[in-house]
């Protein structure tokens, strides 16, 4: 039990880098109604960014580990809001009307570039963070086994809960989040009441590109490291998590984000890892067709 309960505080932290991701995915998707896969390379590329930005900062402004930390932190934000500016203004509004692979191609397209930028920025070397706050802390434990979880894994569990619940507050009780929910479900109606479509669907994309800058960069604060080609695999499973669950909630998004995290831990701790993505992936795809079935039976009722 003491190793099953190691699992579930695993599934924790992967739930929680998840649930973050799928809560800004779905904020532009909910109005776009287009895949986008540049959202995951925009997590890799900001993480990236934290790293690269942080041992600049250190190797030659010969800041203080925390103080280039910071500086890393603060880049990958700037960053994120002028990619997200780009994204909004010279992709996906000019692309809105246009057939859904349009968007799917040009996402792909700003996903490689994004990728590229990464690799030669560091020179196709991987800079790694040294380990930190990585004290364990005791849950349980019996004669020769603890349960534990580190600091930064408690930080970025609480980071996250903390934001999402602030977040879906707001969500629910501000202006935005009515009008994000209008123009979701009929941008043509929202502009006759007096919607702002395209200010909605601007501030929706750049919230979401703080989601991803803030998940990558605590994945780089925990792992020490983002690789290049970690945003098309996050960016994947995020796209198939929130297809099954819809892009109508965000909150509704994230929680099922977070169960997935968990499932990869479990499957992580009784079964070959190797194999984990692939059925994953099955069974995302499996969950998404007969619930699409569903759907459309629905609908044709």
């Amino acid at each position: 039990m003491l190793y099953f309960f190691q699992q579930v505080l695993n599934g924790l932290h992967s739930g929680a880098l998840y649930a973050l991701l799928a809560f800004g995915y779905v904020l532009t998707n909910g109005i776009l109604h287009r895949t986008n896969l540049a959202y995951g390379a925009l997590f890799a590329f900001c993480g990236q960014t934290m790293i690269l930005t942080a041992a600049f900062g250190y190797q030659v402004l010969w800041l203080t580990l925390l103080a280039a930390v910071a500086l890393g932190v603060v880049a990958a934000f700037l960053y994120a809001a002028l990619i997200s500016h780009v994204l909004s203004r010279s992709v996906f509004e000019p692309l809105a009307d246009r057939t859904p692979n349009a968007i799917v191609v040009t996402t792909l397209g700003i996903l490689l570039l994004l990728s590229e930028a990464s690799r030669i920025a560091a020179d196709t070397h991987d800079l790694w963070l040294p380990p930190m706050l990585a004290q364990p802390v005791v849950f349980a434990q019996g004669a020769t086994f603890k349960a534990t979880l580190t600091l930064i894994q408690l930080i970025d569990c609480a980071v996250v809960l903390a934001a999402i619940a602030l977040a879906s507050w707001a969500f629910a009780r501000s202006s935005f989040g009515r009008r994000w929910r209008a123009v979701s479900d009929d941008p043509k109606a929202a502009a006759m009441c007096g919607v702002d479509v395209r200010a909605v669907f601007r501030h929706a994309v750049l919230f979401g590109g703080f989601c991803a800058a803030l998940a990558g960069v605590m994945a780089g604060l925990y792992y020490g490291n983002v690789s290049f080609g970690s945003g098309l695999v996050y960016g994947l499973k995020i796209l198939f998590v929130t297809a099954v669950g819809g892009y109508l909630s965000p909150p509704r998004a994230a929680l099922g984000a977070a169960a997935f995290g968990m499932a990869e831990s479990l499957w992580a701790g009784y079964f070959p890892v190797e194999w984990r993505d692939a059925w994953m992936y099955l069974f995302l795809v499996a969950t998404l067709i007969l619930i699409g079935a569903g759907r459309d039976t629905g609908k044709i009722a």
